[in-house]
């Protein structure tokens, strides 16, 4: 069968990725945030705009949220659906990656990307989650893949059968793009034209494309982005248009919701996220046997350009969120694929620093599974070491450890013993399998055994509260901290009361429905000494708050 490899990688993925979405409560913010965008489409049957709370919410443009509403729709609001997305582009990533692989090398090649991608711990996790990234570094690896090829059939790259001519190449680069753009914004067109700019300086500034070939490209991706753009603007202003642009700039000028960070944070993260594809990867940077056909010393420059630009980019950016790095995940993947592809080839060694990265690396996540259940046992003994009373009030939740929860960092131990003994006899190809094989079992077991738990500690309590207050005709709201669980766990509706997405309002003003207000222990004073404030429950550092609505004063 043709396609047989690619059909494997695609019910991996969905064997993988799609059980247990459902099993846990999404996360604040994020995930929360974008279902609840979703949710709220529905509700008001506009699917153009963007609201949270039924306000405008211009942070996002809303192709993601087409996608969760349509999972929906199918599944029913809840946290499957709006994880399903993603798993659905986690199935989709490694057939892209396995055909692109064997298209520029061979099958061996495009098995080793789709396991590398697979079998990393990072790019696993994003595939089981409900945000926005895994969309959109897809659709902008692909544009970028696309304008490649146009230009190689421009220049007629020897090696490499392009059907195609190189107009449809670069139209489909930028209609990923734009499809990019319409996900999470002109983060997209950016990204790839830096790229590009890269790619020419190491020409030394020599135009590799024609001025025609580059203004098709972003034509494409101005037509995609016009669907939504443009219709908004025509139907509803430029409002809503510029203050999405202008939360693009602040993201970019200053730190985001707190989200600082050091210069080298996301290098960290991605050598320790991305293991274990980052150990390989590594070695890539360094000297390596040439390949016998252009195209594919070509596409490595590419893939090491578009790297460093998404690292560089957004160790300047102001705002550090794991995330941000995770366009890397697709040029990372692929240089550790080349890197096994060469060591199984015998052209070089697994070098003894590999091997050390390897076992310190990997064994932080052994001792990090392995502690936890012990720590989570004793949570007592964690308390002294916290000064924040939410903390310490966090480990007082009712969260079972068994002990089989060290099973997960078990089998990873196991996995580097095996995988370090293999690449020792030269068996690489039997070691890069379990390797990558027993990270991913280890990622969804790690899933299983410990998300609920810590999901338990973090937010479970209020969570909780909302899900038993839905339906009910009141108002929600948090005080000292920001969340969007309330809206999306409690269902609420479109108010007709303008002032219903005032916080201060909800707390000081002359409410008109009764009002649910959840905080944090350290906060709850500032509620407790108002005299229509009523204390209604407390649980793991969250203190729950009723204010009853008041009649209007009279006049006699």
């Amino acid at each position: 069968m043709k396609h047989r490899d690619a059909l494997f990688f695609a019910l991996l993925g969905a064997l993988f990725f799609v059980p247990f979405l459902g099993g846990v409560h999404l996360f604040d913010w994020d995930e929360i945030n974008f279902a609840e965008i979703s949710r709220e489409m529905i509700v008001l049957d506009d699917y153009l705009r963007v609201h949270v709370n039924f306000q405008p919410f211009w942070e996002k443009p809303p192709f993601f949220f087409w996608l969760q509403v349509l999972a929906m729709k199918i599944f029913g609001v809840g946290d499957f659906a709006a994880r399903l997305p993603n798993a659905l582009c986690g199935v989709a990533t490694l057939v892209v990656v396995y055909l692109i692989g064997k298209k520029l090398y061979d099958a061996r090649f495009g098995a080793l990307w789709a396991t590398a991608y697979f079998g990393s711990v990072l790019p696993f996790l994003y595939f089981k989650s409900g945000i926005i990234d895994p969309w959109f570094n897809l659709f902008i690896f692909l544009g970028l893949y696309f304008f490649i090829l146009g230009y190689w059939k421009k220049d007629a790259m020897p090696g490499i059968e392009l059907r195609q001519n190189r107009w449809y190449y670069l139209f489909l680069g930028g209609f990923f793009i734009g499809m990019g753009i319409l996900t999470k914004g002109q983060t997209a067109y950016l990204l790839a034209v830096l790229t590009m700019g890269v790619y020419w300086v190491s020409k030394r500034l020599r135009f590799y494309v024609h001025v025609p070939h580059f203004l098709v490209f972003t034509a494409a991706a101005t037509l995609v982005m016009l669907a939504w753009y443009g219709l908004d603007t025509w139907k509803n202003g430029p409002w809503f248009i510029y203050e999405f642009n202008k939360y693009q700039y602040r993201l970019f000028s200053t730190p985001d919701a707190g989200h600082g960070g050091f210069p080298g944070y996301h290098f960290v993260v991605l050598l320790v996220g991305c293991f274990p594809a980052s150990i390989f990867a590594l070695r890539a940077f360094f000297h390596l046997p040439d390949e016998a056909h252009e195209h594919r010393r070509d596409f490595r420059r590419w893939m090491k350009y578009l790297f460093w630009v998404v690292l560089i980019l957004f160790s300047i950016v102001k705002s550090k969120i794991v995330h941000y790095s995770s366009m890397c995940y697709f040029p990372l993947t692929f240089l550790a694929a080349l890197v096994l592809d060469k060591i199984l080839r015998g052209e070089i060694t697994f070098a003894r620093w590999m091997k050390i990265l390897l076992a310190v690396v990997g064994g932080l996540f052994v001792l990090a599974t392995i502690a936890l259940p012990f720590l989570g046992m004793n949570a007592d003994i964690l308390k002294p070491l916290f000064k924040d009373p939410f903390a310490q009030a966090n480990l007082d939740a009712d969260v079972h450890w068994s002990g089989l929860e060290i099973l997960p960092g078990l089998l990873l131990l196991t996995v580097l013993i095996l995988t370090l003994r293999w690449f020792g006899k030269g068996q690489g190809e039997k070691a890069g399998r379990i390797l990558f094989g027993g990270t991913a079992v280890f990622v969804l077991l790690t899933l299983i055994f410990f998300i609920k738990r810590i999901e338990g500690y973090s937010q479970r309590a209020a969570i909780e509260f909302f899900e038993s207050k839905a339906g009910e005709d009141v108002y929600f709201t948090t005080h000292g901290y920001k969340s969007y669980a309330q809206y999306f766990y409690a269902r609420t509706m479109p108010q007709s009361n303008p002032n219903a997405s005032d916080r201060n309002w909800l707390i000081e003003g002359q409410v008109d429905k009764d009002v649910y207000i959840v905080t944090k222990n350290y906060h709850a004073g500032y509620l407790l000494s108002k005299p229509d404030m009523e204390q209604i429950g407390a649980k793991n550092g969250f203190v729950f708050f009723k204010r009853k609505h008041a009649p209007p004063l009279r006049s006699n």
